[in-house]
């Protein structure tokens, strides 16, 4: 006898929603149907590690049914006869993306009913829900893109928030739109941490990744230039870090804004600073101001660009190369 729990709206949208992030497929696959079948089969109960010995076709055979019940609980009236266009969609553009080997295709050749499942998205959701919501209507290509992001054609792997906050700005001032771009930017959380996305992504992606370190990474460099492929970019920052090439006439502006009521930025300080991190950190707590924050400082920043004026060379040569 089987005894299935429906999903809610919010557990499936919150399963679709992490089936097609950028990630590995076979990992989102796998962790979204195991969870899947765990929270939702009451008869028969199944263990995690009856689930890690059984084959990706029975898998993905259990967690698609659970998918497509809920999905008939939660939309009884809606009569979508599934084609299965917008499950071939997705195969299509995840393999055209990541090496899959043949063990996981079976994950992705699913039976999900996507037809019906797009009644439950709305432009409230986040961009890769949307992206599924329009395979309904054209498949994943450039043309189909809008805003959306998907589908990904291009990585962009930096060491902090900083950079990812910011060089999307920046690239709308010069006329090139990530989302639209296609081009996914990663903030790794440091400058080890990019050289394991690097080797990780090398191995299991077909498009192009483009590394962008700190100054003081060249040791990181020397590990990431031998194993870069023909399409792989990666740029070391000519002194400091991200904050360093900056135009000092951008952060002036903003520290002004910031700081309005208390003080204005000496602009001789910063002209002569080695480290701007340093020289930031330094104004904030002269001012009595709050603790500098790179994140808060670079929400600060974004605000603030308006035009080319506001984009050092170095910045423009970085996004050119993407």
């Amino acid at each position: 006898m089987t005894k299935i729990k429906p999903m809610t709206r919010e557990q499936l949208l919150i399963s679709f929603d992490r089936l097609t992030r950028f990630k590995e497929p076979e990992l989102r696959y796998l962790r979204v149907f195991t969870e899947v079948i765990t929270s939702n089969f009451i008869e028969p109960k199944f263990k995690k590690f009856e689930l890690e010995q059984m084959s990706c076709e029975d898998l993905c055979d259990l967690a698609q049914k659970i998918i497509n019940i809920s999905l008939d609980e939660l939309l009884p009236n809606a009569t979508v006869d599934p084609d299965f266009t917008i499950n071939k969609r997705i195969l299509e553009y995840e393999k055209s993306v990541f090496k899959i080997g043949d063990k996981f295709i079976p994950l992705l050749d699913n039976k999900i009913n996507y037809s019906k499942a797009i009644g439950l998205i709305d432009e409230a959701n986040v961009f890769n829900l949307r992206w599924l919501k329009s395979l309904s209507n054209s498949p994943a290509t450039p043309q189909n893109r809008r805003t959306n992001l998907y589908p990904v054609e291009k990585v962009l792997l930096v060491e902090g928030i900083t950079e990812e906050i910011l060089m999307p700005e920046f690239a709308k001032v010069l006329g090139k739109n990530f989302k639209e771009n296609g081009i996914f930017i990663l903030s790794a959380g440091g400058k080890n941490q990019v050289v394991k996305y690097f080797y990780r992504f090398a191995e299991c992606l077909k498009i192009p990744i483009y590394v962008l370190l700190d100054n003081d990474a060249k040791e990181n460099y020397a590990q990431i230039a031998p194993k870069l492929r023909k399409f792989d970019k990666i740029h070391l920052i000519s002194k400091g870090e991200f904050e360093d090439i900056l135009p000092n006439t951008l952060i002036e502006k903003t520290l002004n804004l910031l700081t309005a009521n208390i003080s204005v930025c000496d602009t001789g300080k910063l002209e002569k600073a080695i480290s701007k991190v340093e020289f930031l950190e330094e104004f904030f707590r002269k001012r009595g101001a709050h603790e500098f924050k790179k994140s808060e400082f670079a929400v600060s920043i974004k605000q603030n660009i308006q035009n080319m004026t506001d984009i050092s060379d170095e910045i423009k040569g970085i996004i050119d190369g993407l």
